[in-house]
């Protein structure tokens, strides 16, 4: 059985950082989908992939995955890049600016 674990990426249409602390152990689909003929939904058999852990840090998940002698892949998350200006969007209109404000 063939696991992932990563740590999930902020919602793109938020900007806040909620539910991206944790580390989640996925489970590889182990059979394809079917689809279902009377009305188009896909389906499996496959009850793992149904399933998704929550970890406090990547060590625990994976101790949780060697433990149970799974196969696993670690993906590493892509940090947010902090070069925000300081100020914001309020700073646009100052009247203290040091340059000059064009559109």
């Amino acid at each position: 059985m063939r696991a992932r674990i990563y740590q999930p990426a902020r919602n793109a249409m938020q900007s806040g950082q909620a539910k991206t602390k944790d580390w989640i152990l996925d489970f590889a689909p182990a059979t394809s989908r079917d689809i279902d003929p009377l009305m188009g939904w896909t389906s499996s058999a496959d009850t793992q992939a149904q399933v998704r852990l929550k970890f406090d840090s990547k060590e625990a998940a994976i101790a949780y995955a060697e433990e149970k002698g799974m196969e696993y892949i670690v993906n590493l998350p892509h940090k947010r890049a902090h070069n925000v200006r300081k100020g914001g969007y309020g700073d646009n209109f100052a009247t203290n600016r040091r340059t000059i404000w064009t559109h």
